[in-house]
């Protein structure tokens, strides 16, 4: 069983590595001169900076938070080594998109903005209790830890829900201004469902406990 869980991290990684090269790529571009031609770098505005420092520290996460799950039990020492870094590129890749969204605003307007706020606002809620019980509570830790590695890979799955949608559909509901009907359930739809999945595998895992028990 633990090969199973090893090959399904590894196809993960190799499915999560080209988006994190295009972030890297992405972000890495909008401290160059001249900006790139799109709509999320403008000239002369702060907001680029932390735009750039999202995308590109957002790339490491997305690589690195899945490899906690597989170090947690067969290299304690690396997972613990690692941990710290994740928990801070998760916060400070949160505090940069929020920031960016403070400025700016979203291009799908105030329920896009509202549904990334809300996602940034739970990537750092999720960092932060993730090393608060690091040392206290190894039950809370890993219940949070997974909560922080669903949202680190989430904005791969916002584009894994445009990409199946557009070859089932051919982009019904969505536009470029990502205003559509699909766009606005789509602002919610790449992480709440995931996180609503993991609540019921750990209520699931509380029930066993609790039949478990003399």
């Amino acid at each position: 069983m633990r090969w199973a869980k090893g090959v399904g991290a590894a196809l993960l990684w190799l499915a999560l590595l080209p988006f994190a090269l295009y972030a890297l790529r992405f972000g890495l571009d909008g401290l160059r001169a001249p900006l790139p031609d799109h709509y999320l770098f403008q000239p002369d505005t702060f907001a680029n900076a932390p735009m750039s420092a999202h995308m590109i520290l957002g790339a490491a996460l997305t690589l690195m938070a899945p490899l906690q799950i597989v170090t947690a039990r067969r290299a304690n020492g690396l997972h613990r080594r690692t941990g710290p870094v994740v928990v801070a590129l998760t916060a400070i890749t949160a505090v940069a998109g929020l920031t960016f969204i403070a400025l700016r605003g979203t291009i799908g307007g105030p329920n896009m903005s509202a549904g990334f706020t809300l996602y940034g606002g739970l990537m750092l809620l999720a960092a932060l209790a993730t090393a608060r019980f690091a040392a206290r509570d190894r039950a809370r830790h890993r219940r949070w830890a997974l909560r922080l590695v669903v949202l680190a890979v989430a904005s791969w799955i916002f584009r894994v829900h445009y990409g199946i949608w557009y070859a089932a559909t051919g982009g019904w509901g969505s536009n470029e201004a990502l205003t559509g009907p699909f766009d606005r359930i789509q602002v919610w739809a790449f992480f709440l469902p995931y996180l609503a999945l993991l609540e019921w595998k750990f209520a699931r895992e509380r029930r066993a406990t609790r039949a478990a028990r003399p």
